[in-house]
Protein backbone atom coordinates (compact mmCIF):
# COMPACT_ATOMS: atom_id res chain seq x y z
CA UNK A 1 0.00 0.00 0.00
CA UNK A 2 2.86 2.19 0.72
CA UNK A 3 3.39 3.00 -3.31
CA UNK A 4 3.91 6.61 -4.73
CA UNK A 5 0.38 5.89 -7.14
CA UNK A 6 -1.65 6.05 -4.03
CA UNK A 7 -0.14 8.96 -2.97
CA UNK A 8 -1.08 10.29 -6.23
CA UNK A 9 -4.24 8.57 -5.58
CA UNK A 10 -4.87 10.49 -2.72
CA UNK A 11 -3.76 14.08 -3.59
CA UNK A 12 -5.73 13.86 -6.45
CA UNK A 13 -8.88 13.06 -5.22
CA UNK A 14 -8.40 15.79 -2.58
CA UNK A 15 -7.57 18.03 -4.87
CA UNK A 16 -11.05 16.88 -6.68
CA UNK A 17 -12.75 18.09 -3.65
CA UNK A 18 -11.25 21.44 -3.22
CA UNK A 19 -11.81 22.30 -7.12
CA UNK A 20 -15.48 20.95 -7.06
CA UNK A 21 -15.97 23.26 -4.37
CA UNK A 22 -14.91 26.54 -6.63
CA UNK A 23 -17.76 26.38 -8.84
CA UNK A 24 -20.16 23.52 -7.18
CA UNK A 25 -22.50 25.65 -5.65
CA UNK A 26 -23.43 28.60 -8.11
CA UNK A 27 -26.50 26.36 -10.04
CA UNK A 28 -27.90 25.51 -6.34
CA UNK A 29 -27.83 29.28 -5.17
CA UNK A 30 -32.00 29.58 -6.42
CA UNK A 31 -32.56 26.35 -4.07
CA UNK A 32 -30.13 27.61 -1.33
CA UNK A 33 -31.91 30.83 -1.52
CA UNK A 34 -35.61 29.45 -1.11
CA UNK A 35 -34.39 27.17 1.36
CA UNK A 36 -33.00 29.56 3.54
CA UNK A 37 -34.17 32.79 2.76
CA UNK A 38 -31.09 34.52 1.59
CA UNK A 39 -30.45 37.92 1.03
CA UNK A 40 -28.02 38.91 -1.99
CA UNK A 41 -25.46 39.77 -0.10
CA UNK A 42 -25.75 36.29 1.43
CA UNK A 43 -26.20 34.57 -1.91
CA UNK A 44 -23.12 36.65 -3.04
CA UNK A 45 -20.83 36.06 0.33
CA UNK A 46 -21.67 32.09 -0.18
CA UNK A 47 -19.30 31.95 -3.30
CA UNK A 48 -17.33 34.99 -2.55
CA UNK A 49 -16.72 33.89 1.19
CA UNK A 50 -14.61 30.16 -0.20
CA UNK A 51 -12.64 32.11 -2.79
CA UNK A 52 -11.31 34.83 -0.75
CA UNK A 53 -10.04 32.59 1.83
CA UNK A 54 -8.52 30.08 -0.92
CA UNK A 55 -6.86 33.16 -2.99
CA UNK A 56 -5.96 35.10 -0.06
CA UNK A 57 -4.47 31.75 1.88
CA UNK A 58 -3.01 29.76 -0.84
CA UNK A 59 0.74 30.98 -0.36
CA UNK A 60 0.31 30.92 3.20
CA UNK A 61 -0.40 27.37 3.13
CA UNK A 62 2.49 26.68 0.60
CA UNK A 63 5.11 28.00 3.26
CA UNK A 64 3.44 26.41 6.22
CA UNK A 65 3.68 23.03 4.79
CA UNK A 66 7.57 23.88 3.61
CA UNK A 67 7.91 24.17 6.96
CA UNK A 68 6.02 22.11 9.06
CA UNK A 69 6.14 18.96 6.62
CA UNK A 70 3.59 17.96 3.91
CA UNK A 71 2.04 15.25 5.74
CA UNK A 72 1.28 17.54 8.34
CA UNK A 73 -0.51 19.84 6.59
CA UNK A 74 -2.16 17.94 4.01
CA UNK A 75 -3.86 15.88 6.95
CA UNK A 76 -4.66 19.21 9.02
CA UNK A 77 -6.07 20.94 5.53
CA UNK A 78 -8.08 17.86 4.55
CA UNK A 79 -10.06 17.88 8.29
CA UNK A 80 -10.49 21.64 8.10
CA UNK A 81 -11.91 20.92 4.42
CA UNK A 82 -14.24 17.97 5.16
CA UNK A 83 -15.68 19.40 8.81
CA UNK A 84 -16.47 22.13 7.29
CA UNK A 85 -17.79 20.84 4.27
CA UNK A 86 -19.99 19.40 7.06
CA UNK A 87 -21.20 22.06 8.75
CA UNK A 88 -22.17 23.40 5.24
CA UNK A 89 -24.15 20.83 4.48
CA UNK A 90 -25.85 20.75 7.71
CA UNK A 91 -26.51 24.68 8.11
CA UNK A 92 -29.78 26.05 9.32
CA UNK A 93 -29.24 29.84 8.36
CA UNK A 94 -27.51 32.41 6.09
CA UNK A 95 -24.46 32.95 8.60
CA UNK A 96 -23.55 29.46 9.31
CA UNK A 97 -23.13 28.38 5.30
CA UNK A 98 -21.09 31.37 4.62
CA UNK A 99 -19.00 30.70 7.66
CA UNK A 100 -18.65 26.85 6.98
CA UNK A 101 -17.74 28.37 3.37
CA UNK A 102 -14.96 30.85 4.72
CA UNK A 103 -13.40 27.94 6.70
CA UNK A 104 -13.30 25.46 3.56
CA UNK A 105 -11.77 28.27 1.62
CA UNK A 106 -9.18 27.92 4.41
CA UNK A 107 -8.73 23.71 4.05
CA UNK A 108 -8.64 24.09 0.54
CA UNK A 109 -5.66 26.77 1.16
CA UNK A 110 -3.88 24.05 2.76
CA UNK A 111 -4.51 20.88 0.93
CA UNK A 112 -3.76 22.42 -2.74
CA UNK A 113 -0.33 23.59 -2.63
CA UNK A 114 0.76 20.60 -0.22
CA UNK A 115 -1.00 17.85 -2.93
CA UNK A 116 1.18 19.66 -6.20
CA UNK A 117 4.25 19.74 -3.62
CA UNK A 118 3.44 15.94 -2.40
CA UNK A 119 3.84 14.71 -6.04
CA UNK A 120 7.34 16.28 -6.26
CA UNK A 121 8.38 14.91 -3.51
CA UNK A 122 7.56 11.55 -4.20
CA UNK A 123 8.00 11.12 -7.43
CA UNK A 124 11.65 11.27 -7.91
CA UNK A 125 11.91 10.11 -11.16
CA UNK A 126 11.44 12.78 -14.21
CA UNK A 127 9.15 10.86 -16.42
CA UNK A 128 6.99 9.52 -13.71
CA UNK A 129 6.46 12.97 -12.27
CA UNK A 130 5.31 14.31 -15.53
CA UNK A 131 3.05 10.97 -16.24
CA UNK A 132 1.61 11.69 -12.17
CA UNK A 133 1.32 15.73 -12.92
CA UNK A 134 -0.63 14.58 -16.17
CA UNK A 135 -3.30 12.58 -14.12
CA UNK A 136 -3.68 14.74 -11.30
CA UNK A 137 -4.29 17.73 -13.98
CA UNK A 138 -6.40 15.49 -15.95
CA UNK A 139 -8.69 14.71 -12.49
CA UNK A 140 -8.58 18.71 -11.66
CA UNK A 141 -10.09 19.40 -15.55
CA UNK A 142 -12.52 16.99 -14.62
CA UNK A 143 -13.38 18.48 -11.17
CA UNK A 144 -13.68 22.21 -13.25
CA UNK A 145 -16.87 20.33 -15.48
CA UNK A 146 -18.53 18.53 -13.08
CA UNK A 147 -19.24 20.58 -10.53
CA UNK A 148 -21.84 23.35 -11.71
CA UNK A 149 -23.33 19.54 -13.37
CA UNK A 150 -23.01 17.94 -9.82
CA UNK A 151 -24.40 20.96 -8.26
CA UNK A 152 -28.00 21.08 -10.31
CA UNK A 153 -28.10 17.77 -10.27
CA UNK A 154 -27.96 17.12 -6.34
CA UNK A 155 -30.26 20.21 -5.32
CA UNK A 156 -32.59 19.41 -8.31
CA UNK A 157 -33.60 15.68 -7.30
CA UNK A 158 -32.02 15.35 -3.78
CA UNK A 159 -31.13 18.40 -1.40
CA UNK A 160 -28.59 21.34 -1.63
CA UNK A 161 -27.11 20.44 1.16
CA UNK A 162 -25.38 16.81 -0.34
CA UNK A 163 -23.11 19.46 -2.98
CA UNK A 164 -21.49 19.79 0.33
CA UNK A 165 -21.87 16.31 2.60
CA UNK A 166 -20.68 14.35 -0.42
CA UNK A 167 -16.87 15.67 0.56
CA UNK A 168 -17.67 13.43 4.02
CA UNK A 169 -17.11 10.19 2.22
CA UNK A 170 -14.37 11.59 -0.16
CA UNK A 171 -12.47 13.18 2.84
CA UNK A 172 -12.39 10.05 4.72
CA UNK A 173 -11.46 7.69 1.83
CA UNK A 174 -8.50 10.54 1.11
CA UNK A 175 -7.62 10.19 4.74
CA UNK A 176 -7.44 6.74 5.01
CA UNK A 177 -5.45 6.03 1.82
CA UNK A 178 -2.87 8.78 2.75
CA UNK A 179 -2.53 7.65 6.19
CA UNK A 180 -1.23 4.75 4.55
CA UNK A 181 0.81 5.97 1.88
CA UNK A 182 2.27 9.49 2.80
CA UNK A 183 5.18 9.58 4.01
CA UNK A 184 6.52 10.87 7.56
CA UNK A 185 6.59 14.67 7.59
CA UNK A 186 9.86 16.30 8.33
CA UNK A 187 10.27 19.55 9.76
CA UNK A 188 12.71 21.88 8.33
CA UNK A 189 15.15 22.48 11.05
CA UNK A 190 16.08 26.27 11.76
CA UNK A 191 13.62 27.36 9.53
CA UNK A 192 11.58 30.50 10.88
CA UNK A 193 7.83 31.31 9.46
CA UNK A 194 8.29 35.25 7.86
CA UNK A 195 4.92 36.67 9.60
CA UNK A 196 5.20 39.67 7.96
CA UNK A 197 5.77 38.08 4.54
CA UNK A 198 2.54 36.11 5.23
CA UNK A 199 0.74 38.72 6.51
CA UNK A 200 1.57 41.42 3.89
CA UNK A 201 0.93 38.98 0.88
CA UNK A 202 -2.55 37.39 1.98
CA UNK A 203 -3.67 41.31 3.16
CA UNK A 204 -2.76 41.98 -1.08
CA UNK A 205 -4.20 38.88 -2.23
CA UNK A 206 -7.88 38.85 0.01
CA UNK A 207 -7.56 43.02 -0.90
CA UNK A 208 -7.32 42.48 -4.51
CA UNK A 209 -9.14 39.09 -4.56
CA UNK A 210 -12.49 41.00 -3.37
CA UNK A 211 -11.55 44.05 -5.50
CA UNK A 212 -12.07 41.95 -8.41
CA UNK A 213 -14.89 39.93 -7.02
CA UNK A 214 -17.19 42.66 -5.70
CA UNK A 215 -16.31 45.34 -8.56
CA UNK A 216 -18.89 44.56 -10.89
CA UNK A 217 -21.85 45.16 -8.12
CA UNK A 218 -19.99 48.15 -6.04
CA UNK A 219 -19.18 50.08 -9.20
CA UNK A 220 -15.58 50.01 -10.32
CA UNK A 221 -14.85 53.61 -9.14
CA UNK A 222 -16.48 53.53 -5.71
CA UNK A 223 -14.59 54.36 -3.06
CA UNK A 224 -14.95 50.71 -1.27
CA UNK A 225 -13.47 49.07 -4.96
CA UNK A 226 -10.81 51.83 -5.42
CA UNK A 227 -9.62 51.62 -1.65
CA UNK A 228 -9.41 47.45 -2.23
CA UNK A 229 -7.25 48.11 -5.16
CA UNK A 230 -4.84 50.57 -3.23
CA UNK A 231 -4.92 48.43 -0.58
CA UNK A 232 -3.60 45.59 -2.22
CA UNK A 233 -0.95 47.71 -4.02
CA UNK A 234 0.69 48.96 -0.70
CA UNK A 235 0.28 45.36 0.12
CA UNK A 236 2.22 44.11 -1.98
CA UNK A 237 4.96 46.59 -2.45
CA UNK A 238 5.25 45.83 1.70
CA UNK A 239 5.48 42.18 0.67
CA UNK A 240 8.45 42.96 -1.92
CA UNK A 241 10.49 45.29 0.51
CA UNK A 242 9.75 42.21 3.32
CA UNK A 243 10.96 39.96 1.31
CA UNK A 244 13.98 41.57 -0.26
CA UNK A 245 15.48 42.09 3.50
CA UNK A 246 14.09 39.09 5.36
CA UNK A 247 16.87 36.55 6.24
CA UNK A 248 14.64 33.74 5.62
CA UNK A 249 11.74 35.07 3.04
CA UNK A 250 8.76 33.37 2.46
CA UNK A 251 9.25 33.33 -1.70
CA UNK A 252 12.79 33.95 -2.40
CA UNK A 253 12.53 36.99 -5.20
CA UNK A 254 15.48 35.47 -7.05
CA UNK A 255 12.58 32.77 -8.29
CA UNK A 256 11.25 35.24 -10.51
CA UNK A 257 14.19 35.88 -12.37
CA UNK A 258 14.14 32.57 -14.12
CA UNK A 259 12.45 33.11 -17.69
CA UNK A 260 10.94 29.40 -17.02
CA UNK A 261 9.42 30.24 -13.59
CA UNK A 262 7.85 33.27 -14.54
CA UNK A 263 7.35 33.31 -17.93
CA UNK A 264 5.71 29.41 -16.90
CA UNK A 265 3.47 31.33 -14.22
CA UNK A 266 2.43 33.73 -17.00
CA UNK A 267 1.50 30.86 -19.27
CA UNK A 268 -0.40 29.01 -17.39
CA UNK A 269 -2.34 32.76 -16.23
CA UNK A 270 -3.50 33.25 -19.24
CA UNK A 271 -4.59 29.82 -19.49
CA UNK A 272 -6.78 30.57 -16.63
CA UNK A 273 -8.01 33.65 -17.98
CA UNK A 274 -9.21 32.05 -20.72
CA UNK A 275 -11.05 28.56 -19.39
CA UNK A 276 -12.44 30.85 -16.45
CA UNK A 277 -14.11 33.58 -19.24
CA UNK A 278 -15.14 30.63 -21.43
CA UNK A 279 -16.66 28.23 -18.75
CA UNK A 280 -18.49 31.94 -17.15
CA UNK A 281 -19.95 33.59 -20.29
CA UNK A 282 -20.50 30.47 -22.43
CA UNK A 283 -22.81 29.01 -19.44
CA UNK A 284 -25.05 32.27 -19.49
CA UNK A 285 -25.01 32.18 -23.51
CA UNK A 286 -26.26 28.46 -23.08
CA UNK A 287 -29.26 29.47 -20.88
CA UNK A 288 -29.71 33.10 -22.13
CA UNK A 289 -29.44 32.34 -26.16
CA UNK A 290 -30.12 28.60 -26.59
CA UNK A 291 -32.52 28.24 -23.44
CA UNK A 292 -31.00 25.69 -21.39
CA UNK A 293 -31.76 24.79 -17.78
CA UNK A 294 -28.96 25.39 -14.76
CA UNK A 295 -27.95 21.60 -15.15
CA UNK A 296 -27.92 21.05 -18.98
CA UNK A 297 -25.42 24.15 -19.11
CA UNK A 298 -22.96 22.16 -16.53
CA UNK A 299 -23.88 18.95 -18.36
CA UNK A 300 -22.80 20.80 -21.38
CA UNK A 301 -19.36 21.45 -20.75
CA UNK A 302 -18.77 17.92 -19.86
CA UNK A 303 -17.44 16.61 -23.02
CA UNK A 304 -15.02 19.31 -23.01
CA UNK A 305 -13.49 18.08 -19.59
CA UNK A 306 -13.68 14.62 -20.81
CA UNK A 307 -11.27 15.76 -23.43
CA UNK A 308 -9.05 17.87 -21.82
CA UNK A 309 -8.91 15.07 -18.99
CA UNK A 310 -7.43 13.03 -21.23
CA UNK A 311 -5.39 14.96 -23.22
CA UNK A 312 -3.52 16.03 -20.15
CA UNK A 313 -2.69 12.12 -19.03
CA UNK A 314 -0.70 11.91 -22.55
CA UNK A 315 0.63 15.41 -22.57
CA UNK A 316 4.13 14.96 -21.05
CA UNK A 317 4.55 12.80 -23.47
CA UNK A 318 4.12 15.11 -26.67
CA UNK A 319 6.08 17.70 -24.60
CA UNK A 320 9.07 15.72 -23.78
CA UNK A 321 8.76 14.71 -27.91
CA UNK A 322 8.45 18.29 -29.16
CA UNK A 323 9.33 20.36 -25.70
CA UNK A 324 7.66 21.85 -23.81
CA UNK A 325 7.69 25.44 -24.86
CA UNK A 326 6.30 24.29 -28.26
CA UNK A 327 3.38 22.04 -26.70
CA UNK A 328 2.20 24.76 -24.44
CA UNK A 329 2.33 26.90 -27.16
CA UNK A 330 0.19 24.80 -29.52
CA UNK A 331 -2.33 24.15 -26.56
CA UNK A 332 -2.87 27.98 -26.12
CA UNK A 333 -3.10 28.50 -29.91
CA UNK A 334 -5.75 25.90 -30.44
CA UNK A 335 -7.86 27.56 -27.13
CA UNK A 336 -7.61 30.72 -29.35
CA UNK A 337 -8.76 28.88 -32.28
CA UNK A 338 -11.85 27.33 -30.51
CA UNK A 339 -12.72 30.74 -28.68
CA UNK A 340 -12.81 32.79 -32.34
CA UNK A 341 -15.10 29.91 -33.61
CA UNK A 342 -17.18 29.91 -30.91
CA UNK A 343 -17.60 33.64 -31.75
CA UNK A 344 -19.27 32.50 -34.75
CA UNK A 345 -22.28 31.09 -33.30
CA UNK A 346 -25.53 32.93 -32.40
CA UNK A 347 -29.09 32.86 -31.58
CA UNK A 348 -29.77 29.96 -34.19
CA UNK A 349 -26.92 27.38 -33.16
CA UNK A 350 -27.39 24.61 -31.45
CA UNK A 351 -25.48 22.43 -29.35
CA UNK A 352 -23.77 20.50 -32.33
CA UNK A 353 -22.70 23.95 -33.84
CA UNK A 354 -20.79 24.58 -30.37
CA UNK A 355 -19.66 20.99 -29.82
CA UNK A 356 -16.41 20.93 -32.33
CA UNK A 357 -15.43 24.12 -30.93
CA UNK A 358 -15.78 22.79 -27.13
CA UNK A 359 -13.70 20.15 -28.14
CA UNK A 360 -11.00 22.01 -29.77
CA UNK A 361 -10.59 24.05 -26.21
CA UNK A 362 -10.99 21.33 -24.24
CA UNK A 363 -7.35 19.61 -25.98
CA UNK A 364 -5.97 22.77 -26.22
CA UNK A 365 -6.20 23.56 -22.56
CA UNK A 366 -5.05 19.47 -21.82
CA UNK A 367 -1.94 20.33 -23.35
CA UNK A 368 -0.63 23.10 -20.82
CA UNK A 369 -0.52 20.17 -18.00
CA UNK A 370 3.04 19.71 -18.30
CA UNK A 371 3.60 22.84 -17.41
CA UNK A 372 2.89 22.11 -13.96
CA UNK A 373 5.71 20.51 -13.51
CA UNK A 374 7.80 22.53 -15.21
CA UNK A 375 7.23 25.27 -12.95
CA UNK A 376 7.25 23.32 -9.48
CA UNK A 377 10.71 21.15 -10.81
CA UNK A 378 12.42 25.10 -11.50
CA UNK A 379 12.73 25.27 -7.59
CA UNK A 380 14.27 23.90 -5.05
CA UNK A 381 12.57 20.97 -3.27
CA UNK A 382 12.18 22.48 -0.12
CA UNK A 383 10.40 25.61 -2.03
CA UNK A 384 7.52 22.99 -3.40
CA UNK A 385 5.06 24.06 -1.20
CA UNK A 386 5.09 27.77 -1.68
CA UNK A 387 5.78 27.38 -5.92
CA UNK A 388 2.48 25.28 -5.75
CA UNK A 389 1.39 28.52 -3.47
CA UNK A 390 2.19 30.58 -6.18
CA UNK A 391 1.24 28.55 -9.26
CA UNK A 392 -2.31 28.40 -7.80
CA UNK A 393 -2.78 32.08 -7.36
CA UNK A 394 -1.84 32.79 -10.27
CA UNK A 395 -4.46 30.92 -12.07
CA UNK A 396 -7.38 32.10 -9.27
CA UNK A 397 -6.22 35.36 -9.56
CA UNK A 398 -5.88 34.85 -13.71
CA UNK A 399 -9.07 33.59 -13.58
CA UNK A 400 -11.28 36.34 -11.75
CA UNK A 401 -9.71 38.88 -14.06
CA UNK A 402 -10.91 36.80 -17.02
CA UNK A 403 -14.50 37.16 -15.74
CA UNK A 404 -13.92 40.84 -14.36
CA UNK A 405 -12.43 42.59 -17.39
CA UNK A 406 -14.12 40.21 -20.07
CA UNK A 407 -17.27 40.94 -18.26
CA UNK A 408 -16.75 44.57 -18.84
CA UNK A 409 -15.67 44.37 -21.79
CA UNK A 410 -19.38 42.46 -22.31
CA UNK A 411 -21.57 45.16 -19.99
CA UNK A 412 -19.81 48.07 -22.29
CA UNK A 413 -19.94 46.55 -25.60
CA UNK A 414 -24.08 45.35 -24.83
CA UNK A 415 -26.12 48.69 -25.78
CA UNK A 416 -29.47 47.40 -25.59
CA UNK A 417 -31.27 44.62 -23.45
CA UNK A 418 -31.94 42.96 -26.24
CA UNK A 419 -30.83 39.20 -27.09
CA UNK A 420 -29.00 41.03 -30.41
CA UNK A 421 -26.93 43.13 -28.63
CA UNK A 422 -25.98 40.50 -25.76
CA UNK A 423 -24.50 38.19 -28.91
CA UNK A 424 -22.75 41.22 -30.09
CA UNK A 425 -21.31 41.86 -27.00
CA UNK A 426 -20.59 38.27 -26.33
CA UNK A 427 -19.29 37.25 -29.22
CA UNK A 428 -17.00 40.88 -29.70
CA UNK A 429 -15.41 39.60 -25.92
CA UNK A 430 -14.68 35.79 -26.86
CA UNK A 431 -12.39 37.57 -30.02
CA UNK A 432 -11.20 39.95 -27.10
CA UNK A 433 -10.68 36.44 -25.00
CA UNK A 434 -8.69 35.06 -27.96
CA UNK A 435 -6.61 38.23 -28.37
CA UNK A 436 -5.62 38.23 -24.76
CA UNK A 437 -4.70 34.47 -24.48
CA UNK A 438 -2.94 34.66 -27.96
CA UNK A 439 -0.50 36.98 -25.93
CA UNK A 440 0.79 33.60 -24.20
CA UNK A 441 1.68 31.60 -27.52
CA UNK A 442 5.08 33.77 -27.71
CA UNK A 443 5.69 33.93 -24.05
CA UNK A 444 5.94 29.82 -24.03
CA UNK A 445 7.74 29.57 -26.96
CA UNK A 446 10.15 31.98 -25.13
CA UNK A 447 10.16 31.05 -21.55
CA UNK A 448 10.40 27.42 -21.74
CA UNK A 449 12.43 26.61 -25.01
CA UNK A 450 14.87 23.87 -25.13
CA UNK A 451 12.20 22.10 -22.44
CA UNK A 452 15.16 23.47 -20.06
CA UNK A 453 12.83 22.78 -17.19
CA UNK A 454 16.06 22.48 -14.35
CA UNK A 455 16.10 26.22 -14.96
CA UNK A 456 16.47 28.23 -12.07
CA UNK A 457 18.54 31.29 -10.70
CA UNK A 458 18.03 29.47 -6.87
CA UNK A 459 20.50 26.56 -7.05
CA UNK A 460 20.30 23.70 -4.19
CA UNK A 461 23.33 25.79 -2.51
CA UNK A 462 21.63 28.85 -2.90
CA UNK A 463 18.63 27.97 -0.60
CA UNK A 464 17.54 28.76 2.91
CA UNK A 465 20.67 27.15 4.61
CA UNK A 466 18.74 25.54 7.10
CA UNK A 467 17.44 23.36 4.22
CA UNK A 468 20.39 22.36 2.86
Amino acid sequence: MRSRWWVLAAVSLATFMTYLDNNVVNVALPTIEQDLGLTLAGLEWIVSGYILAFAGLLLAGGRLADVFGLRVMFFIGLAVFTASSVAAGLAGSQETLIAARVVQGIGAALVTPTSLALIRATFVDARERATAVGIWGAVSALALAVGPLTGGVLSENISWGWIFLINLPIGVAVAVIAAVALPASVRARGVRIDVPGVLSSSLALFALTFALIEGEGEGWTSGLILGSFALAAVAFAAFLVIESRSRQPMIDLRLFRSRVFSGGLLSMGLWAFGVFGIYFFTAIYLQSALGFSPTEAGAGFVPMALLMAAVAVFSPQLARRIGTGPSVAAGLALMVVAMAGLSSTGAGSGYLDLLPWFLLFGAGGGMLVPLTDVIIGAVPAGRAGIASGTLNVSREVFGLLGITILGAILNARQTAPTMAAFLDAYQFTLLIAAAIVLIGVPVALYALRKDRTAETTVTEDERDPALV
